[in-house]
């Protein structure tokens, strides 16, 4: 009698997988399914029926591990999404890919025209773009719209106002962590929606000092 009840709890669990409409419950009740299975299956030592069973057996305790895994998983790429709505944590997650540069006051760190192969983050100092005689203070990020545009070519140039401390990610690494990493392209999209924000309403600021219709 309880071999059969558990063999129909189990199934109900699987059944109801099949109506979850989001990810974490359908793997959390593949995870209880999995238990009730085993369970069901360690009977079968009871009654006599192990080797029948043990089939069953085999591929619950063979699922359980992968669903709690995948389960982990999105988790952490919660986590991670929920993190990159802040400025400061998504550029902390960054730091590890990051390479460390210091500049001296008036060195140009690129020029209007050069190829957008990497993107900019100011830890110390500030960045003046000469063409709009605006300023980028410590804590911004830019060149990111030149790494994502078509023709991937500096709009504008970038000279250090104050000696600077940068921390520089290359194209191909932002590339590979926009389509690997969800925290980081979350980021990016967010950066790259506050662009498209100011260009479709002009009466908003423009983020981190550039112009609706410039970029760098």
């Amino acid at each position: 009698m309880e071999m059969q009840l558990l063999a129909w709890i189990a199934s109900s669990l699987v059944f109801a997988s099949f109506f979850m409409k989001t990810i974490m419950p359908l793997r959390a009740v593949a995870i209880a399914s999995n238990v009730v299975f085993i369970g069901y299956a360690l009977f079968g030592l009871h009654f006599g029926i192990f080797d029948k069973v043990l089939p069953i057996l085999i591929l619950h305790l063979s699922l359980l591990p992968l669903n709690i895994l995948r389960l982990r998983e999105i988790r952490a790429t919660i986590r991670g999404v929920k993190a990159a709505t802040s400025h400061v944590q998504s550029m902390e997650s960054l730091t590890p890919y990051m390479k460390r540069e210091l500049r001296l006051k008036g060195e140009v760190i690129f020029r209007k025209g050069d190829p957008a192969d990497r993107v900019y983050f100011i830890r110390v100092g500030r960045v003046s773009l000469p063409e709009l005689g605006k300023y980028l203070p410590a804590g911004e990020m830019f060149g990111e719209i030149g790494v994502f545009s078509d023709v991937a070519q500096r709009t504008l140039t970038a000279v250090c106002d104050e000696d600077c401390e940068l921390f520089v990610i290359t194209k191909e690494k932002v590339v590979e962590l926009f389509y690997l990493e969800p925290s980081f392209g979350f980021f990016i999209a967010r950066l790259l929606t506050r662009y498209a924000m100011v260009v479709v309403d002009p009466l908003q600021s423009p983020v981190a000092g550039h112009k609706p219709e410039k970029s760098v």
